[in-house]
């Protein structure tokens, strides 16, 4: 008898599982491949916070394999520090445990790995739940932040710190410089900022490089800080100016003894890719609560002090003072003018003869810059030129000057006069800006002067602050034709053997020592020195100041060739000049 059995069912409900199995396989499968090709961790734990889970980047990050690792107290596999206190931070699955809800990692969180080596984590961490919806287990996510808080880390220290020098910068100072005020007002002490400016230090950029500039700075930032206390707070201020914080201060006395300490550690040359650089510090000095009581106010007046400090001679230090304040919104308020004054064409020359001692005959004469102010009337040299090197307005004004002497010499020709070469003063910016060269050959052209008849006049002191550019320059100007003279001389530090090498015509005597020829032997015993060096070297002598027909007497006694000064003539204008010219004055 044969049994037949309907195994439809059966082979159904078998496929039925195979089908799920397969289905299940291949979602495990890509769950597997998914969770492996993602950039996070992935950490699995049961709930008895046991490691279930890894995944190939957890695996990498811990240091644990997947085999070593299951079964594993999480703590153990999940090692997590506090990044600042170094202590062990909270357990973030066991809290996703307890708490039955998602939660973060606690800031700064520190992974450290199973060979002890580090990494800066952050993430979450969540609950599993089962079918009923009760807690099973906790996954946490995490990832590598460590290149990205390094990142940060460096962007916030260049929000606050100097590039090249590494130094706080002007942020950071006023941020510190608001809590040290505050501190002090609580404790009753004082707190001062001293303001620095590097004397020169143009030159030394401008002549050697920005690099070895750079290099400079950076050597003058590692000083300042082993010239103060650890506790001092160095900054840049930006350029060549740096402040220096003194909080909680007894008295200002030590504002004084740190200002000294400085300069005399700059005494000390710096030496920079071998070559030694003589760097001195003009420094400004202001204390809380005297000299203002917020930090603007504190700053700006240690700069005001600063600027006193150079305007004083550089290498020194002043204490402001409020009438440091009066003379500074005095000398913006003269800049603001020298600016329309270039605008409104308020700026004039005058002329002063220079005569032949000898003969009485006018040789030459020197052009002398006045401002014609709408408001102050007629202003001297010696009321703004200075301001106007301090704003930078010098060499725009130096350069209209010499234009309009060429101008009115060779207006004066035209018109038939019997003109004689004028002498222009050159300050040291101009001297030293780029295209000054250039600049004078211009003028010639434009205004067709010859160069024979102009005459540029510069200090002795400007000539020797570097020597040897200045007798390249020298030597370019002489190579257009137009003569040079020596201000002042005699007031400088000039080496005979530069003097020789300097393509010079002119000697000009400082009407310091002519004024004492009469009534000083030293000063008698210096003009006639300069009178014979100047023959020996074939150059023209010119006795500035002459005044009184004493000094006239002796002059031409010691054989000086030229005189120019009040018992001649005063500086004139310009027409009153021409009518000198077209009478042949004698004197």
């Amino acid at each position: 008898m044969q049994t037949v059995e309907d195994v439809t069912a059966r082979k159904v409900t078998e496929f039925g599982l195979r089908k799920a199995e397969e289905a299940l396989f291949e979602e495990k499968e890509r769950a597997q491949v998914t969770l492996n090709s993602i950039g996070d961790a992935v950490l699995c734990t049961d709930l008895l916070g046991n490691v279930t889970y890894l995944n190939q980047v957890a695996e990498t990050m811990t240091g644990w394999s997947s085999e070593g690792a299951l079964g594993r107290p999480f703590a153990e596999v999940f090692r997590i520090i506090d990044g600042k206190t170094r202590q062990t931070a909270v357990n973030p699955a066991q809290r996703a445990l307890d708490e039955d809800r998602t939660v973060g990692l606690a800031a700064d969180s520190v992974l450290i790995r199973r060979n002890g080596s580090e990494s800066a984590i952050e993430d979450s961490a969540a609950p599993i739940h089962d079918r009923n919806g009760n807690v099973s287990g906790a996954v946490i996510v995490f990832h590598d932040v460590s290149q990205s808080r390094a990142m940060a880390s460096k962007m916030a220290h260049l929000a606050t710190h100097d590039i090249l020098t590494g130094l706080p910068n002007r942020a950071q100072l006023t941020e510190r410089l608001a809590q040290a005020i505050g501190l002090a007002q609580r404790h009753g002490k004082q707190v001062a900022l001293l303001f620095l400016d590097l004397d020169d230090f143009k030159r030394i950029n401008d002549s050697l490089g920005h690099p070895v500039g750079d290099r400079l700075l950076q050597s003058v930032a590692g000083r300042l800080l082993t010239s103060v206390r650890s506790t001092d707070m160095v900054c840049r201020q930006g350029g060549d100016e740096f402040v220096i914080l003194l909080d909680e201060i007894e008295h200002p006395r030590g504002a004084d003894l740190v200002a000294e300490t400085l300069i005399a550690a700059f005494a000390v040359p710096h030496v920079i890719d071998g070559q030694e650089l003589d760097v001195t510090l003009s420094i400004g000095i202001s204390v809380f609560p005297g000299d203002g009581n917020y930090v603007e106010a504190l700053i700006k007046n240690a700069d005001t002090a600063m600027f006193h400090a150079k305007a004083g001679g550089r290498n020194t230090y002043r204490f402001f003072n409020t009438d440091m304040n009066i003379e500074m919104t005095h000398r913006l308020a003269v800049q603001g003018r020298l600016h329309r004054a270039l605008k409104e064409h308020e700026f004039l020359l005058y002329y002063q003869p220079q005569v032949n001692l000898a003969s009485g005959a006018m040789t030459g004469a020197e052009a002398l810059i006045r401002w014609q102010d709408p408001e102050l009337g007629l202003v001297y040299p010696a009321q703004f030129v200075a301001i106007a090197e301090e704003y930078g307005l010098i060499v725009t004004i130096g350069r209209w000057a010499l234009r309009e002497a060429c101008r009115q010499v060779r207006a004066w020709q035209v018109a038939g006069l019997p003109v004689v070469p004028v002498t222009v003063n050159v300050s040291a910016m101009e001297f030293r800006h780029e295209g000054f060269i250039e600049g004078v050959a211009q003028i010639l052209r434009e205004t067709g002067l010859e160069p024979g008849l102009l005459e540029l006049e510069l200090t002795e002191t400007v000539l020797m602050h570097d020597a040897e550019s200045s007798a390249t320059v020298l030597n370019a100007l002489k190579a257009i034709g137009v003569r040079l003279a020596i201000d002042d001389f005699g007031t400088g530090y000039s080496s005979l053997s530069y003097l020789k090498r300097f393509p010079i015509d002119t000697l000009k005597i400082d009407q310091s020592f002519v004024r004492d020829i009469v009534n000083s032997t030293d000063g008698a015993t210096i003009v006639s020195a300069v009178i014979g060096l100047g023959k020996n070297l074939k150059q023209r002598v010119i006795a500035e100041g002459v005044e009184t027909p004493e000094q006239l007497a002796f002059l031409r006694d010691q054989a000086c060739e030229e005189g120019q000064g009040f018992h001649f003539s005063h500086a004139v204008p310009a027409a009153a000049f021409a009518q000198l010219l077209e009478s042949g004055q004698r004197w």
